[in-house]
């Protein structure tokens, strides 16, 4: 007989308040400030960039992720200075931008270094979408003194090192040592443990098959006790599967790794398509609660 599957956390704690994560997923959108995004959905321009952001609060969106470098290993990193001024206007103009929504959504910023966090946490940045694995304490250290909450993914190398080549034997086994290094990390630098969230990362130093088995055993990294942000949208792995080249062709991939993180009782879905993710997660959600009798 299958055990069981544990119930998923459903809090964590930002800026003093706990967000509640449950019954469906929060859908985290994506904006990327730069002209050279793997997705081609990208632009420097910050007004653009705020109209972007309201457009995906509209369709659904909780979460609004900032990006303003490309991850991708085939284009020069960015400096600190350019990253920087890339973010600064439009996280600055974010909680005005909003300000008339009851409930407007969180705040992200996808960035690693610790130049760049110490410039853009005071300005109201809800949490810290880590991309380089916190190889040290520096932004958990950042993390806690703003009281943001971290986002911790797993990479075996800093952006803009290609890992292409990276084996694991077991996947699972790798991420569950991995994060609980950087937990431990991560608390010991003064960040409460609520107010983590865990990343994956989907097509970072992994294999086709290493990121169809987290889409699939997503379930076994529950028991440290964390949400789980389930990174799914456009990635590589769904065109190497599907046979789609081009990345915004691969929403139809993108809509069933949705309805594999919802399964699975992912936290956060990060997506580009807001609309798209937030069907899918109502037609799955659906589909696990019916009631005959609603129907009726």
């Amino acid at each position: 007989m299958t055990a069981p599957l544990a119930s998923k956390p459903n809090m964590v704690k930002i800026h003093g308040c706990s967000i509640t994560l449950e019954p469906a997923p929060l859908i985290m959108g994506i904006v990327n400030i730069n002209d050279d995004s793997f997705s081609d959905d990208g632009n420097l321009d910050p007004v653009w960039a705020l109209e972007r952001a309201h457009v995906l609060a509209e369709e659904g969106a909780h979460i609004i992720d900032l990006g303003a470098e490309s991850a991708r290993t085939n284009r020069s990193p960015i400096s600190v200075r350019e990253e920087i001024r890339r973010l600064l206007p439009v996280v600055e103009g974010f909680a005005l931008h909003f300000k008339h929504l009851h409930s407007p959504p969180l705040l992200s910023v996808n960035t690693w270094r610790s130049e760049v966090v110490e410039a853009i946490l005071p300005l109201g940045v809800d949490l810290l979408n880590d991309m380089g694995g916190l190889p040290d304490d520096r932004n958990a250290r950042l993390c806690a003194l703003h009281d943001t909450a971290l986002l911790i993914m797993h990479t075996t190398a800093a952006p803009k090192i290609p890992q292409s080549d990276v084996i694991h034997r077991d996947i699972m086994d790798t991420l569950h040592q991995f994060f609980e290094g950087k937990i431990a990390l991560a608390t010991a630098a003064g960040l409460p443990r609520n107010s983590l969230v865990l990343d994956p990362g989907i097509d970072f130093a992994k294999q086709t098959g290493d990121n169809l088995i987290i889409y699939r055993e997503l379930d076994r990294l529950r028991n440290l006790g964390l949400p789980i942000l389930l990174p799914i949208s456009r990635k590589s792995v769904i065109g190497r599967v599907l046979g789609i080249r081009k990345p915004a062709d691969r929403d139809a991939g993108t809509a069933a790794c949705v309805v594999a993180g919802v399964l699975r009782q992912a936290s956060i879905l990060r997506v580009h398509n807001v609309a798209m993710a937030r069907m899918a997660i109502a037609a799955t959600q659906a589909v696990m609660q019916a009631d005959l009798s609603d129907f009726r």
